[in-house]
């Protein structure tokens, strides 16, 4: 049985509206609040490898950095360049966006939030050219200051 033509067109283009509006239904791209110091570039180097890796940016360029550090509850000796915040979770510093992604998978109930404490060449935002990017450390920290490793890169690759 063949189906008329008007009915399939139809199918069709309730099938293409239904997938422009998959990802609205399924909550859309992770979204992160982003706070930063307006004399900073590596800090908007990081909001676009974020937004590049399909996060969306509320980019906040602020003149202190320090109260929102305060508030997402980041540990003094893990502070970086800028703080930001994806779901219930805080970020500190150039964390790359497949370590958010693994925390957004994961939903770990011990963490608090993510940091790359340091500033080491080839982090989102660090890149330098000609410069062989630097091994580093994304750790995880928890309500009681305590901290622990998450993932390590190499620039943008989990190693």
């Amino acid at each position: 049985m063949t189906m008329p033509a008007w009915s399939t067109r139809r199918n069709f283009t309730v099938g293409l509206l239904g997938l422009a509006v998959l990802p609205t239904a399924c909550g859309g791209p992770p979204k992160v609040a982003a706070w930063r110091d307006r004399t900073c570039g590596c800090c908007g180097g990081w909001v676009r490898h974020l937004r590049a890796e399909g996060f969306e940016v509320d980019d906040k360029v602020v003149d202190a950095v320090g109260p929102h550090r305060q508030a997402l509850g980041t540990p003094s000796d893990l502070m970086s360049c800028h703080a930001g915040k994806v779901g219930r979770y805080a970020l500190e510093g150039h964390v790359p966006a497949a370590a958010i992604r693994r925390l957004l998978r994961e939903e770990p109930a011990k963490v608090v939030g993510l940091s790359v404490p340091a500033m080491p060449v080839g982090v989102p935002g660090m890149e330098m050219s000609g410069a062989e990017p630097s091994a580093y450390e994304v750790v995880a920290f928890g309500h009681d200051g305590t901290w622990w490793p998450w993932m390590r890169f190499r620039g943008l690759e989990a190693v």
